[in-house]
């Protein structure tokens, strides 16, 4: 989807000389508050702003000052992996 946005021109060029590409940053804040809204996942947000690995993620919502969704179940489910991974070590 393309959206044309109109721009008071006293925004425009303040934003311009901060921000070298404008269309990526707005993006950037879009995809930063519909994670936020739970309107998408984490996966999401790597896929859109075409960010491979979870840590580049992680970074990117850190910047963004939006906190990552980590429920105790999400804690629960990691902590069974982690003690899967830990026999097959010993076993």
């Amino acid at each position: 989807m393309q959206i044309t946005l109109d721009i008071p021109d006293i925004l425009a060029s303040r934003v311009q000389d901060q921000w070298d590409n404008l269309p990526e940053k707005v993006l950037e804040m879009l995809v930063a508050e519909a994670y936020k809204s739970e309107l998408i996942t984490h996966a999401e947000v790597g896929r859109i702003l075409n960010l491979p690995h979870r840590l580049q993620v992680d970074a990117f919502l850190k910047q963004a000052g939006v906190y990552i969704n980590y429920e105790i179940e999400d804690f629960e489910q990691d902590l069974e992996t982690l003690e899967q991974l830990e026999k097959l070590e010993l076993g």
